[in-house]
């Protein structure tokens, strides 16, 4: 890997760390809870994609990696720049969209806490059980091949034209970043969604689905034990706080 190559991947892990840091900064005296967390649409999407900043930005690397020496004809440093910008941008507009699905189940989670605290333990040990099986999927697995095949993503992408094609290289794979996630982000719901201890387990777990050797191994395993915690948060819905409503709130 060249030192350019070095240096816009350190600006890519920066920008993940700048990320969690507004994002612990915001959210450390923030008690996990149901529902948004007071946030309308417009500020929970923008908490929403700072969190995917911070979480999903690490993960990223392997792709942004070949994706610069795709483009390392470029002799512009400031061309390379705007290019590899767009992709990170194009990536995080899929994840905002994504978003928008987010804020609308945190909103009914929090809407269960308060009208049927009985049943909502139940719903949060679906969705545990839901996220699990996901992860021993063909689906999981067919998109997780897609984040760990960097260069079988680029002779795909190698056909986008125009100016917005590293936008539209973001964007897809952003969809397949989804469709591989998208059950540890519905964890991130029942948890709640400011649950900062919980998004540093689900980065981490990201991270190594994508970049270790033995990432799908890790994926079964992950499934197993959301299965098993499910059956754990029956008998103490507290570990659910995105659907539990306790007397201090």
């Amino acid at each position: 890997m060249t030192v350019r190559n070095h240096g816009a991947l350190l600006v890519l892990l920066g920008c993940a760390a700048v990320a969690w840091y507004f994002t612990v900064l915001g959210f450390r005296e923030m008690a996990p809870g149901p529902g948004t967390m007071g946030l309308g649409l417009a500020g929970f999407l923008a908490a929403w994609t700072l969190m995917m900043a911070a979480m999903m930005l690490p993960a990223l690397s392997p792709l942004t990696t070949v994706y610069l020496r795709s483009i390392r004809s470029t002799r512009s440093a400031a061309v390379r720049a705007a290019r590899t910008a767009a992709l990170v941008l194009g990536y995080l507009a899929a994840w905002a969209v994504f978003g928008a699905a987010a804020f609308a189940a945190a909103l009914l989670a929090g809407q269960l806490a308060t009208a049927a605290p009985d049943v909502a333990p139940w719903v949060g040990a679906g969705m545990l059980v839901a996220a699990g099986i996901y992860q021993l999927t063909p689906l999981k697995d067919f998109c997780l091949r897609h984040c760990r095949s960097p260069v079988a993503f680029l002779l795909h992408v190698s056909s986008y034209k125009g100016r917005l094609r590293d936008l539209r290289v973001g964007l897809y794979h952003g969809v397949y970043c989804i469709g591989c996630c998208w059950g540890l982000m519905v964890v991130l719901i029942a948890v709640g969604v400011m649950n900062l201890a919980w998004m540093a387990v689900i980065a981490v777990t990201v991270l190594l689905e994508k970049s270790w050797s033995h990432g799908r191994a890790l994926s079964r395993i992950v499934g197993g034990a959301l299965i098993v915690f499910a059956f754990f948060a029956l008998g103490n819905p507290a570990l659910l706080p995105g659907l539990y409503m306790s007397s201090g709130m």
